[in-house]
Parts: structure tokens; C-alpha cells; sequence
């Protein structure tokens, strides 16, 4: 790639605030129309790398177990979503964790995109929030534009097809997006690698093995809405049990035709006493 000295990049940037002539920065730099930075500068879904520097090999330096730098964080977390007669039942836990301290009890993860579509986060806090809110940017834009809500499937390819671009720089995202639209309700697994995968129950983060446990047991798609709450809570009060990465408190949503409704917020400790004096009851 072409050098140039710190005078003629002084002398760039301010042709380029007076022109607001982007193009004529690439000329400067002896680059083309079609160069990467063209994406990077005019997108608002791209970052600028800095130049010399390549996302995926600094990564793997960084991130291999024989080098002197280590920066890989252990994850943890428990979300779920199911889609059942009345709609889609969101639970998450709380805890956020990097390595093996505890960051907070307090974390939202869900993320709240519009009155009718809502996220979760496993996975990088900072990826998920980040990219998430780019996605209810998009997500108002479309409806600006078509005078239309976007439907959940687009959504949930959008997302996907937004972080594929960044496969392989590090990015650590397991969510969900759960929704309703004019087909009803909908639900899409998006990961980091762009992988997108549409189902009636998932459940992601390092608890989600606990979880499954659960759902698999009282999973019915014709459930009540009490019975489908009550399965939401249990389910990530078990994995908080038996998962060190899971905790603080449980948050409840259902996602209905007229829009998602914050059912509750339970800490799990309260949930314990509750659930072993039941079933020492029985």
C-alpha cells in the first residue's frame, strides 16, 4: 500500500472537508472507487481498520495458546426463547461474567429493537448491544421507507448478513430474534459467523444444556400462557443452579400480535425457596 507523509494526510483531510468529496481521497491515496475504505467511509454498518494492521491474523496472534498475550475470556450466560399457541416467551438470566469473575447480577439481555421484535445476548456483551442497535436503525429505516414493519425473517437476515462481514475478527454473538409480523410469530437463532437458523425453542449460552433439560420436559406448542411463563422461569432458574456462569435475577418477556409485554423480573435466590418448598409439599 502506498505511503504518504503526515503533511500530505493534513493536506488530504482538509481538501476533503471542503469538498466533502470522498473520491477524491482515494485519488490522493492512490487508490480506486471500489477500495475497501470506500465501504468502510460511506457504510454505516463498517468500521475503519487502521492501515498495516489485519483483524484476523492479530486475532489468531493474540488468541493462540503459545502466545505471551492472552486476552480469550471464557463466556457465560442462559437465554431461551420459545414459540408456543400466543405468541413467543423470551427468559434470560442476568450475570455477566470474564472469566471466572463476576462483572454484574444486573445485565439486560434483551434488547428491546422496536415494539415488536426484541433480541437477546450470549455471547460479547459489547457485539450483541453494538450490533443489535445498529439492527433497530435498519429495522426503522425500512419502515420509513416502505411505511411497513420489516418482518422478522428479514430481520434476522439482516443481522446475519451485517456481522458475516466481520467472520473471523473476533466478534462473539449468539442471539436470538423473536418477533411477531403478518405470519405470526417468528423466531431466528444469528450467530457471529453469520450462520441463521429459524425453530421453535432455542436456548444459547454456557447454561443452555441445563435449560434444554427443562424445556424438552414441558415443552408443548399448545401451552397455556401461565404454563408457557412458568416453563420460561424454571428453565433459566435450573440452568442459574447448576451453571457458575448463569445468575442474578430471571427477566421474562412474551411477544404477542399487539407486541412484546415485560411479563416479570424474579432473582433467583427468591425462585429456590419458592420452588423447594413446593416440592417439599408434594
Amino acid at each position: 500500500m502506498k505511503r504518504i507523509t503526515a503533511t500530505k494526510a493534513t493536506t488530504i483531510i482538509k481538501n476533503v472537508r471542503k469538498t466533502s468529496n470522498i473520491s477524491a481521497m482515494y485519488h490522493d491515496f492512490g487508490g480506486s472507487s471500489t477500495h475497501l475504505l470506500d465501504d468502510a467511509l460511506t457504510s454505516t454498518t463498517n468500521f475503519t481498520v487502521p492501515y498495516g494492521i489485519d483483524p484476523v491474523e492479530s486475532l489468531k496472534e493474540f488468541t493462540n495458546p503459545k502466545s505471551d498475550v492472552k486476552i480469550h475470556f471464557d463466556h457465560g450466560t442462559t437465554t431461551l426463547a420459545f414459540k408456543f399457541q400466543h405468541g413467543v416467551i423470551v427468559a434470560v438470566d442476568s450475570r455477566a461474567t470474564a472469566g471466572p469473575s463476576i462483572e454484574s447480577q444486573t445485565v439486560k439481555k434483551v434488547i428491546e429493537i422496536n415494539p415488536y421484535l426484541l433480541g437477546t445476548m450470549a455471547g460479547g456483551a459489547a457485539d450483541c448491544a453494538y450490533w443489535e442497535r445498529v439492527l433497530a436503525r435498519q429495522c426503522r429505516i425500512y419502515e420509513l421507507r416502505n411505511k411497513e414493519r420489516i418482518s422478522v425473517a428479514a430481520a434476522s437476515k439482516l443481522l446475519a448478513n451485517i456481522v458475516y462481514n466481520y467472520k473471523g475478527m473476533g466478534l462473539s454473538m449468539g442471539t436470538m430474534i423473536c418477533g411477531w409480523d403478518k405470519r405470526g410469530p417468528g423466531l431466528y437463532y444469528v450467530d457471529s459467523d453469520g450462520e441463521r437458523m429459524s425453530n421453535n425453542i432455542y436456548s444459547v449460552g454456557s447454561g443452555s444444556v441445563y435449560a434444554y433439560g427443562v424445556l424438552d420436559s414441558g415443552y408443548r406448542y399448545d401451552l397455556s400462557v401461565e404454563e408457557a411463563i412458568d416453563l420460561g422461569r424454571r428453565s433459566i432458574y435450573h440452568a442459574t443452579h447448576r451453571d457458575a456462569y448463569s445468575g442474578g435475577v430471571v427477566n421474562l418477556y412474551h411477544m404477542k400480535e399487539s407486541g412484546w409485554e415485560f411479563i416479570s423480573q424474579t432473582d433467583v435466590f427468591d425462585l429456590h425457596y419458592q420452588y423447594k418448598a413446593e416440592k417439599e409439599k408434594k
